[in-house]
């Protein structure tokens, strides 16, 4: 088994990737750290280059999230999907046989997540493995 956390530095990320460190310690787990890079629209001349933009943020952040996870002798695994953040997650858990999947969440409002369809919101409606939704230290 392993435990799934989406990464992405945001703030709450930060408190996330303690808890799913945290948590696979606790376990003897390897932690699989997961970034979502959904590509953008598949036209125009500027898509590779925005493509291979957030590629890169996500594997830069996610070198950070290895390095705290090494710290604590957490195993890990790092993949940049090509899918939305949440299907990304999803996919990864099944692949995986994710005990939890962990993410982050930065204080927005019930109501502007299920409008706007924050990636916490849509996990809890889609995935079929346990979702830890850690909130923000702010």
């Amino acid at each position: 088994m392993s435990v799934v956390l989406g990464y992405d530095e945001s703030p709450g990320a930060a408190r996330a990737l303690r808890a799913a460190i945290e948590v696979a310690s606790a376990f003897g787990e390897r932690l699989v750290l997961v970034y979502g890079a959904a590509p953008p629209g598949p036209t125009g001349e500027e898509y590779h280059a925005h493509y291979d933009a957030i590629r890169q943020a996500g594997r830069t952040g996610l070198e950070r999230a290895v390095t705290a996870a090494e710290a604590a002798e957490v195993p890990t695994t790092v993949e940049v999907i090509d899918l939305s953040p949440a299907q990304a997650l999803i996919e990864a858990a099944s692949r995986h046989a994710a005990r939890v999947i962990v993410v982050g969440s930065w204080g927005e409002s019930p109501m502007r997540g299920a409008l706007l369809g924050s990636t916490p919101h849509k996990l809890l409606h889609l995935s079929t493995v346990p979702v830890l939704c850690v909130p923000t230290e702010e």
